[in-house]
């Protein structure tokens, strides 16, 4: 150890370790079924084959797709001709089960859109059965969303520890992990999603790690890879976006979401190395998704949108 190095850092260190030795069993699941993939946001898919999400993952390259769950725990973006999907009881998960290895294909991860401070006893409820249904089909994640939706910012933090110390034990039960995207003005910053990590306390509860996202937030660029750093011993889950911003921009601290609608770009044409966010998450042992978000498509013409999906999943698989 070097003799300058303060007791608060070491101390510091020493915490990332333990977090880190504490979050292996869950990146050991993802591990041993072949990761990292190579994955989707389904709402994508539509641009590519919106009558069978089967063959629209087949055709840009895709291992597998992060799928939205809807409140009854139905999967309202994958489409394949008239079928719909659901894993609410065991019947919906065996035919899931069954197009997914017939495509060859994975779900990632689950994507659920929690209200946690407005209804916190059926996300209780509903966390639980997301995450035993995760469970049945292999499934290695659960995106949520912890945003406050009636309380008041000072609040929140407490709010959001509150109820996550409820909804965590029935996750628990099956293993499978909760993965707090960061998102918006909270989750985005290391003040606020430490403390929740720190007082929550379970192992079971990480990060959806959205790149973009901490950029769209202003943090300089620099500082992003230093983020990854930090909370990668806890990521479960990713969303791969960029930005680009003017050379002038990139290590400045800029306001929350600046030209977001203009900048916001493939992650082949964007600032964020994503050669340097692979090699940091795969330091820590890493074995999930890296997930295409494309927040740009809708700037492109329709017959292009696929194409560069495609493209972005073949740049991420030349780094993988």
């Amino acid at each position: 150890m070097r003799s300058d190095m303060s007791r608060r850092s070491f101390l510091a260190g020493a915490a990332s370790a333990a977090t880190a030795a504490a979050l292996v069993p869950a990146l050991a699941r993802a591990a041993d079924k072949g990761g990292p993939f190579l994955a989707v946001r389904d709402a994508h898919l539509k641009f590519v084959d919106p009558a069978d999400c089967w063959k629209a993952l087949q055709a840009i390259g895709a291992d597998g797709v992060e799928a939205g769950l809807d409140d009854k725990l139905g999967l309202p973006n994958l489409v394949s001709g008239d079928r719909k999907y659901s894993v609410a009881d065991a019947a919906g998960i065996d035919a899931l089960r069954g197009d997914l290895q017939k495509a060859g294909k994975r779900i990632t991860a689950f994507c659920m859109f929690n209200h946690f401070d407005e209804r916190p006893d059926f996300e209780i409820e509903c966390c639980a059965k997301a995450a035993q249904a995760a469970k049945a089909l292999g499934v290695a994640a659960i995106r949520i969303d912890v945003v406050p939706r009636k309380t008041k910012p000072e609040q929140f933090l407490d709010v959001a520890v509150e109820i996550l110390k409820k909804v965590m034990p029935g996750v628990e039960k099956a293993g499978v992990p909760l993965a707090i995207e960061n998102h918006g003005r909270y989750t985005n910053d290391p003040d606020f999603i430490q403390p929740l990590f720190d007082r929550v306390g379970s192992k079971c509860l990480g990060l959806t790690l959205d790149t973009g996202n901490f950029y769209w937030f202003g943090h300089p660029l620099t500082k992003l890879y230093a983020l990854y750093e930090k909370f990668a011993p806890r990521v479960f889950h990713t969303h791969c976006k960029s930005i680009r911003y003017d050379a002038d921009q990139r290590e400045t601290q800029r306001p929350v979401g600046l030209e977001y609608a203009k900048r916001c770009c493939p992650i082949y044409e964007g600032d964020i190395d994503f050669a340097r966010v692979v090699k940091i998450l795969r330091a820590v042992g890493y074995a999930n998704d890296f997930c295409i978000e494309d927040e740009s498509l809708g700037r492109f013409p329709e017959d292009q949108r696929a194409g560069i999906l495609k493209k972005e999943i073949a740049h991420l698989r030349k780094l993988l």
